[in-house]
């Protein structure tokens, strides 16, 4: 689901503090729970390339009432039905592995615990997406950048360990997927490529809308590569 207004790095922590102050009203200070963020929250939390996403995305281990905590800040603050949701554990992104290879980020109230994903495993993560209309790629671009400045650059080869670590083969990454991925880093640029990338993102997204307006209901998860492919060509046809 998407927020209408962006989260950024100082509203988040807000949102989270006051979910916790709430769920510990409903449960009291010996029904703890933990919180998973993954996505746009977890680039926001360990990483200053993003300032924003409209991303919620959780692995949510509580208590049944956390949804009515969840609904009641989302009241408080104006925020849209689900702002945080687990639908990610629907899709093929999700493996329970990812709790193993976690990192503790911050409790509240002394009783919801906040963890996040990062490094080569919420590469991996992103590799797994790999939606060239979200912000999959250029997350992961700008992530092996971010590294890079820090001293602390990773490789393909641990990019590949993570992959295996959480899905058991570095081949269920499609050919493009690891094309891109492998690209990249021999490539070694990460400003250019995550400046080019960001830009393919926003044109594929703003096509994908306008066939949305001309053919509703067409495009699925299953089809969606294979339309953005054919939108480009489209469009690099009507440029020439």
């Amino acid at each position: 689901m998407l927020s209408d207004r962006p989260f950024t790095k100082s509203n988040l922590d807000q949102y989270l503090k006051e979910l916790a102050r709430e769920y510990r009203k409903r449960n009291g200070k010996t029904v703890p729970a933990e919180i998973i963020l993954i996505g746009g929250a977890a680039v926001l939390i360990n990483y200053g390339f993003r300032e924003m996403t409209y991303d919620m995305d959780a692995i949510i281990n509580a208590a049944s009432s956390m949804k009515d905590a969840i609904n009641y800040v989302g009241d408080k603050f104006d925020l849209p039905s689900g702002w945080m949701n687990d639908e990610f554990m629907r899709t093929d992104s999700y493996t329970p592995k990812i709790a193993t290879f976690s990192r503790y980020y911050r409790t509240y109230s002394n009783v919801l615990t906040f963890r996040t994903v990062s490094g080569e495993y919420l590469i991996a993560m992103k590799l797994r997406s790999g939606r060239e209309y979200k912000y999959d790629r250029s997350d992961v671009i700008g992530i092996l950048w971010e590294h890079e400045k820090r001293g602390e650059p990773l490789t393909l080869n641990s990019i590949k360990q993570a992959v295996i670590e959480l899905y058991g083969s570095y081949d269920v990454l499609t050919h493009s997927v690891r094309q891109f991925i492998e690209r990249a880093i021999d490539d070694g640029n990460y400003e250019m490529i995550y400046n080019r990338v960001r830009q393919a993102e926003a044109e594929n997204k703003e096509n994908l809308m306008e066939y949305q307006d001309e053919k509703p209901g067409v495009i699925n998860s299953d089809n969606v590569s294979d339309i953005i492919a054919a939108l480009r060509r489209r469009k690099d046809k009507q440029n020439k």
